[in-house]
């Protein structure tokens, strides 16, 4: 059996990166889609190590012990980490020349999870309010 490799050399963020892939044909692979998709998997990874470290406190396992309980509460901790992420946008775009990924994680996280603890003591009313001055607090959490 043969396996067919590309070794793909390209500068990323003035770093110098080699990439080895399966995906041989420079035609149908071409060298910047591939160092575009390494890089998506990057922040992917990132993703991940978020979620284990910050969100599960670096526990090696899950609470629940039942096969549907553990898919419960995975698909929890996703929902959970898209909404952090989704308001860590908003506090972005909220301010001016600042991208999601300039908002620090953990501090965010720490804070909106504060703040929630927060909402059964605001009036229903109030709730949208109390949101929108959160989304406006994300200069305290930029990284850059």
């Amino acid at each position: 059996m043969t396996l067919r490799a590309r070794l793909i050399t390209k500068n990323i963020n003035g770093k110098g990166v080699q990439i080895l892939t399966s995906m041989s044909e420079p035609l149908r692979y071409p060298k910047a889609d591939i160092a575009d998709l390494y890089r998506h998997r990057w922040e992917i990874e990132h993703g991940f190590r978020e979620m284990k470290q910050h969100m599960l406190n670096n526990e090696l396992t899950l609470r629940s012990k039942k096969p549907a309980l553990v898919n419960q509460e995975l698909w929890g901790i996703v929902l959970a980490y898209n909404l952090l992420r989704f308001m860590m946008a908003q506090m972005a775009y909220s301010l001016k020349d600042t991208e999601p990924y300039q908002i620090g994680f953990k501090q965010t996280a720490l804070y909106l999870s504060a703040q929630l603890s927060l909402l059964p003591a605001v009036a229903l009313g109030k709730i949208p309010k109390f949101i929108n001055d959160d989304i406006g607090y994300g200069w305290k959490f930029c990284t850059t």
